[in-house]
């Protein structure tokens, strides 16, 4: 069972959700998303493919929770990093850190967000994926906006800051899940966050 569904979705009354859920991940993982029906979800998870409906009213609906519930996870990391930085440059180094590692902790989850991703963004829940992107990137753009003011921050286009942060982190990150590179991204963290900061430093790096 991911941690994630426990947080999203604690207590003995919705176990049936995330046993649901864990399933359709394996699912997914294993298979590919449009290659899985329900089915195969209800087959591997033990439920009726009424409860199934019930819950998630289709397989995209299906997708859409699981997505929503590892932003979720992420952003309770985010949270807590933030928290601690008492600098830009300090909650930049936490952002990156904390991406990497929940990525290295939740394999399976990760690979779902880059292959779904597409897919939430244009469904049914994409603004309840706007809601979290909202949430996740508010904290970041309140230190970037700080720094901008102070001079330690590059005046750049907004819409740049987030490709230019974790572009290269996640580009990594990638190729650690397909198995093109074996090296865990934790090893590599401090390269991607020293990175992250010198892309938008203002002044010499």
């Amino acid at each position: 069972m991911e941690p994630a569904f426990e947080r999203a979705y604690p207590g003995a009354r919705k176990a049936t959700k995330r046993q649901v859920l864990s399933c359709a991940l394996e699912c997914f993982d294993e298979a590919g998303f449009d290659a899985v029906t329900i089915d195969d979800i209800r087959q591997r998870s033990g439920s009726s493919t009424g409860t199934i409906y019930h819950h998630f009213g289709n397989k995209e609906g299906l997708a859409a929770a699981i997505y929503l519930a590892a932003l979720d996870d992420q952003q309770a990391g985010f949270e807590s990093a933030f928290e601690a930085a008492n600098s830009a440059q300090e909650a930049i180094a936490a952002w990156i850190r904390v991406y990497i590692s929940w990525i290295v902790d939740n394999p399976r989850l990760a690979r779902f967000m880059f292959q779904s991703r597409k897919n939430v963004a244009q469904g049914g829940s994409k603004s309840h994926l706007k809601d979290r992107n909202d949430k996740r990137y508010a904290a970041l753009q309140d230190f970037l906006r700080s720094g901008v003011e102070s001079g330690l921050i590059r005046a750049l286009p907004a819409e740049t800051y987030a490709s230019l942060l974790i572009g290269q982190s996640e580009n990594y990150c990638r190729a650690w899940l397909s198995g093109r590179v074996k090296t865990s991204p934790n090893e590599h963290a401090g390269i991607f966050a020293d990175a992250a900061w010198r892309s938008i430093a203002a002044g010499p790096n």
